[in-house]
């Protein structure tokens, strides 16, 4: 039912909405005058329809003024929307990770857009883990993993010492760093800017509902109050998302991407969400700021919580991902408009003082392999994961000297 919903009022925004060309060209004196692309200052990102439309018809601004559609967009949701001046846009990627990756890559190397001071929302629903928050709370993420790229064992076959089915690439115990790197693995935002837009966050009231707080009640008998966070009111958090494409429940899965989580960004990060599209949207964004389309310490990672990814207790994880009513889906989405409109003005509004310029971030912004600068405090280091991941340095020859990378 929700996706023919979904679906439904898609095909209606469709209808309401038809696309237009980006500033089309004019032509003076004979001659045809290309315009300037378009340069946002806040870019909001979303995954599906449902995450879309909370930003629609809101009272703070227009955002279906202009309906841009963009070679490589998703072919369900192929136009980009922007307010009236264009200040605030947003793109929709569809889900899951191929998804995003093609979406925002086609709209970042766009010659519609200059996205060189942009700064970007990713603004989706997750599900939460009971031991880091609740239902209905948003969090705010510095790093993003991708917790299924590993070796995976049938739990039916594994062997009786192991704890969890998942292996690290390249490893041989599930608590070892991967030597078989791809380069997704991690993801590290901007820390300074995420405090920022969590402060602006919460000033936002939480929506929340009566089947959400009975639901979370739950998790209250939990042995020496290990889901005590579960148990309270939607609040603002500052942890970490892990990606992956497959939607899992259970305690087992939950532990063993928390020690992924841990184990990959050196201790640092704090697994409490569960995403599809983050590493694939922050690897497109990457490679763009590489070729300095854009600034890869402008992006905030906002992830509401519409479910808990693992059961109370007593409860079967098949129960908990299938059939329970948890009350969640529906506030998630109106906070990620509630909680992500605050961000949106706190950026708008500090535009000149602050944000123009800049956020100059104290921690290492990027990913495993160094490749915008900077050492990052995760992973073996830039030549060995160059070297895990098969980098070839030797491209070709120019005038019978190698050239090395």
């Amino acid at each position: 039912m929700q996706l023919i919903q979904s679906l439904s009022g898609l095909l209606l925004a469709s209808s309401l909405l038809p696309a237009v060309a980006a500033n089309p060209a004019v032509r003076r004196n004979g001659s045809e005058v290309k315009p300037a692309p378009i340069a946002p200052k806040v870019f909001i990102v979303s995954m599906f329809e449902p995450e879309a439309a909370a930003w629609w018809g809101i009272p703070e601004f227009d955002l279906l003024a202009h309906n841009i559609t963009v070679p490589g967009a998703s072919p369900l949701f192929p136009d980009v929307h922007c307010t009236p001046d264009h200040s605030v846009c947003q793109l929709i990627t569809g889900e899951g990770e191929i998804n995003a990756a093609i979406t925002v890559s086609s709209i970042a190397f766009s010659p519609l857009f200059d996205l060189s001071h942009t700064y970007f929302l990713v603004a989706g629903i997750a599900g939460i883990n009971p031991e880091q928050g609740t239902i209905c709370a948003a969090s705010f993420a510095r790093f993003a993993i991708q917790v299924a790229l590993q070796y995976e064992i049938d739990l039916r076959e594994l062997p009786g010492n192991y704890s969890t089915s998942y292996i690290p690439q390249g490893a041989q115990r599930p608590s070892q760093y991967p030597t078989s790197i791809y380069g997704t693995e991690v993801f590290e935002v901007n820390a300074e800017l995420r405090a920022l837009a969590a402060g602006f966050a919460r000033k936002a009231n939480l929506s929340d509902s009566d089947t959400a707080k009975a639901y979370r009640a739950n998790y209250a008998n939990a042995t020496g109050d290990i889901y005590k966070a579960a148990t309270r009111a939607p609040s603002i958090l500052e942890c970490d998302v892990a990606t992956t494409d497959v939607y899992y429940s259970g305690e087992l899965l939950g532990e063993a991407f928390s020690n992924t989580t841990a184990v990959w960004t050196n201790g640092t990060g704090t697994y409490c969400s569960s995403a599809q599209e983050d590493n694939a949207t922050l690897e497109a964004l990457l490679r763009a700021s590489l070729h300095e389309k854009l600034d890869f310490s402008r992006i905030v990672v906002m992830r509401t919580a519409s479910d808990f990814e693992r059961p109370y207790p007593g409860q079967a994880a098949l129960d908990n991902l299938m059939f329970a009513d948890q009350g969640a889906f529906e506030p998630a989405v109106k906070n990620l408009y509630i909680a992500g409109i605050e961000v949106v003005k706190g950026i708008i509004g500090g535009w000149n003082e602050t944000f123009e310029k800049g956020v100059k971030p104290s921690n290492y912004v990027g990913d495993i392999f160094g490749t915008l600068g900077g050492k990052p405090n995760f992973g073996p280091g830039r030549k060995q994961a160059l070297s895990d991941a098969g980098a070839i340095t030797k491209r070709g020859l120019r005038g019978g000297v190698k050239v090395v990378a």
